[in-house]
């Protein structure tokens, strides 16, 4: 049996790719026009930053205040001695103070 095939018996998989490429299309668009994107240390950079937006997006977090604070209270962590610290950073963590979240739905 192929993963090719699996949407077929599971009624949870959809059908179309339309919400995916949806959401990839401002950064396919855009990277023309990614200056910093000419490199692969850019290109990584890049994608770390979409990254992460896309992710708070899919938690419902206001991605504007997300970034204000993970910037803000990030930079005087040591995550090198304790990685477990980013844990309360990660968008789907209770932790994330509530003006990060988008309250209309």
């Amino acid at each position: 049996k192929t993963s090719l095939c699996e949407f077929l018996e599971d009624g949870r998989i959809e059908l179309s790719t339309n919400r995916i490429e949806n959401a990839i299309r401002p950064f396919a668009v855009g990277r023309r026009g990614w200056l910093f994107s000419d490199t692969t240390k850019g290109a990584k950079a890049s994608a770390v930053v979409y990254s992460i937006v896309e992710t708070a997006k899919a938690n419902n977090l206001n991605v504007y205040m997300y970034l204000v604070h993970i910037f803000s209270k990030m930079p005087g962590l040591d995550f090198k001695t304790d990685p477990a610290l980013l844990d309360d950073f990660m968008p789907w963590s209770q932790k994330i103070p509530a003006y990060c979240r988008n309250t209309e739905q």
